[in-house]
């Protein structure tokens, strides 16, 4: 099943032993856009410090009802290592998370094994990056890497915010088609599998599904999304509105329209 991030965030994150608070962001690795986070807010609960839950504590996802459960509890949240809400996330800072509660960084599977698109992993999949996007430089110490972040304070280079990437400018290679206003996300695997395009100010009244493979380069100082795909190709894509489901049939014939 895929879900819309933004449909998400709000929800209340319940432990097994009381509500943890709710979900107030998604953290994914740029170079495999998959959800590496859950940012927790706590309210009042652990005052000042951020909250990261990893997608393989999640046990289900109820956006109407519970919202999300995960397999902690409150006093195991508590205890867990502190980061601070003003500074960057580093790799260490997941290092102590990972050896802290016994997640795995390689953890590739989900709530909901195979999920109901299973059987066609091979057409939604998002590859990797291109090495352009993936091996983005480092910077020099002390400059701003576009996320509001200096790389003198060691935030990790491939985390990036669903929150700040909202609102990215997205261009064809001929020209621009929108911008980005909403992930779609497979609760399995918890992929990004397609970013949702509002095109209103180009093609008015119309929204795409873009996916990952199609992105050649991501600038991130300057908002800026760039695909190798053509205005005419988006533009006669199988049409989509944010009310359609994305079902077996309608990932095929997108599939083969990029194809």
């Amino acid at each position: 099943m895929l879900n819309e991030l933004s449909s998400l965030k709000g929800s209340a994150l319940q432990a097994k032993d009381g509500t943890l608070g709710t979900v107030a962001d998604f953290l994914f690795d740029d170079s495999t856009w998959k959800v590496r986070w859950l940012v927790a807010d706590t309210g009042g609960w652990l005052t000042g410090r951020k909250v990261l839950i990893h997608p393989s504590a999640v046990v289900s996802v109820e956006p109407a009802v519970e919202g999300f459960t995960v397999a902690l509890t409150k006093a195991q949240v508590e205890g867990s290592p502190d980061i601070l809400k003003d500074r960057p996330i580093s790799q260490q800072m997941q290092n102590d998370l990972y050896g802290y509660y016994g997640w795995s960084p390689l953890w590739s599977g989900g709530i909901f094994g195979a999920g109901m698109y299973g059987g066609m992993a091979g057409i939604a999949t998002p590859v990797l990056a291109p090495s352009p996007f993936g091996a983005r430089a480092a910077g020099k110490a002390g400059q701003d890497d576009g996320r509001g972040w200096s790389s003198s304070e060691e935030g990790d280079p491939n985390l990036r915010s669903t929150s700040e990437v909202t609102g990215y400018h997205v261009h064809a290679s001929d020209g621009e088609i929108g911008h980005v206003q909403d992930f779609l996300v497979d609760e399995a695997s918890w992929e990004v599998r397609y970013l949702v395009i509002d095109t209103s100010n180009w093609w008015f009244g119309q929204h795409v599904l873009i996916s990952p493979s199609a992105v050649n380069s991501v600038e991130w100082s300057d908002r800026h999304i760039r695909l190798d795909i053509s205005r005419e190709q988006v533009k006669s894509s199988p049409s989509w509105s944010p009310a359609q489901a994305v079902d077996d049939d309608y990932e095929r014939r997108l599939h083969d329209h990029y194809a």
